[in-house]
């Protein structure tokens, strides 16, 4: 198969384009020229914020069976790359995001949940939320059923980009008394960025079309074990000190920013840590055990320093060592931390990108 990727040298992307040329698809990637892509692709250059910025794509002889596109700002750049591709691109694969839907999100949604408001295809950037919903608009008006709407959960994975897994990584290769926040059997849904790329992949090949929440399933792993997991391939000697949720945001502590992929039983976790995947289950979706996901991005984080490259448009994430110093010495001492408050875990966006 044709297979043009826009994005497709960072994270997401460039998980769908190893993917596409390991099973010898003829990859083409569209993106600004700021990363190398990958051996074996053809690549091309433009800016789709800036006026002119597609005519790399302008070339009307040059065709693809589909496209993915990983976009996250303005959706009237989906609309205007979509319009452009109309008569040369057979399917159309937007990697949205479960943020699409209103918040907060019952456990167990699925894609028929209500949507956010305020969302429109021809939008600027506003929220990402309504960027994300914007977008799969403008797919779905341009290709209607040939428009495949990813709607990423958390991701992880060799090549993060974000920070959340790299820094879990980091800090408990650091060794000492590591804070983990409990419950140790708190379950977690994500999905490994090479999955994602695979399921995508092989729906454009089966003509899928339509939203599709995709993630692992509910009680995939928990947060005990994936810092067991950290623990193991690190080799550190770091301990994980459990520590009641109550505990946790009592001490000025953030789930989700300051505590990477955490969030405390409640409202929020079931949002983000309760979608329904039966649906893309049911047409392939395969999820690799979480030891390997951690494993990898260890090696690939190794590799390359130690140091994970992150996304300039993400804050940065991660527990500031005093604060954490902090809380254990209360954790330990019980210094009459006051009782549990509110939880705010939407500073930034629940789903991809994570995602791109």
């Amino acid at each position: 198969m044709g297979l043009l990727i826009l994005g497709g040298t960072e994270f997401v992307g460039r998980a769908v384009t190893e993917a596409a040329l390991a099973r010898g698809w003829r990859v083409t990637v569209f993106h600004r020229g700021r990363h190398e892509a990958p051996a074996g692709v053809t690549a091309l250059h433009g800016d789709r914020t800036a006026p002119g910025g597609l005519g790399a794509l302008s070339d009307g002889a040059d065709a693809w069976d589909a496209v993915v596109d990983t976009w996250s700002a303005a959706p009237s750049a989906v609309l205007s790359t979509a319009r452009l591709l109309a008569d040369r691109v057979g399917r159309y694969a937007y990697v949205s995001s479960r943020s699409v839907y209103g918040s907060p999100a019952p456990a167990g949604l699925a894609e028929d949940g209500p949507l956010v408001a305020g969302a429109s295809a021809a939008a600027g950037q506003t929220a990402y939320p309504q960027d994300k919903r914007g977008g799969e608009l403008a797919a779905g008006a341009v290709f209607g059923d040939r428009a495949l709407l990813v709607r990423a959960g958390l991701i992880l994975g060799p090549g993060e980009n974000i920070g959340r897994l790299p820094w879990w990584l980091g800090r408990i290769a650091r060794g000492g008394p590591v804070l983990a926040p409990g419950p140790r059997d708190n379950p977690l849904q994500y999905i490994d960025a090479r999955d994602l790329a695979e399921w995508t992949l092989d729906a454009v090949r089966d003509g899928l079309g339509g939203p599709y929440n995709l993630v692992g399933p509910a009680g995939h792993t928990s947060m005990g074990e994936l810092l067991d997991a950290c623990v193991r391939v690190t080799g550190s000697d770091a301990g994980l000190r459990w520590t009641d949720p109550e505990t946790v945001l009592a001490a000025g502590i953030e789930p989700w920013t300051d505590l990477p992929v955490w969030i405390p039983p409640g409202e929020m976790h079931d949002t983000m840590h309760g979608s329904d995947v039966s649906k893309a289950l049911a047409t392939g979706l395969r999820c690799r055990p979480v030891a390997e996901t951690v494993a990898d991005t260890w090696s690939w984080l190794t590799s390359i320093g130690g140091r994970a490259p992150h996304r300039p448009d993400r804050p940065p994430v991660g527990l500031a060592p005093e604060l954490e110093a902090k809380a254990l010495t209360q954790q330990g001492g019980g210094q009459g931390l006051s009782g549990p408050r509110s939880v705010r875990v939407m500073a930034e966006p629940l789903g991809p990108c994570s995602f791109r």
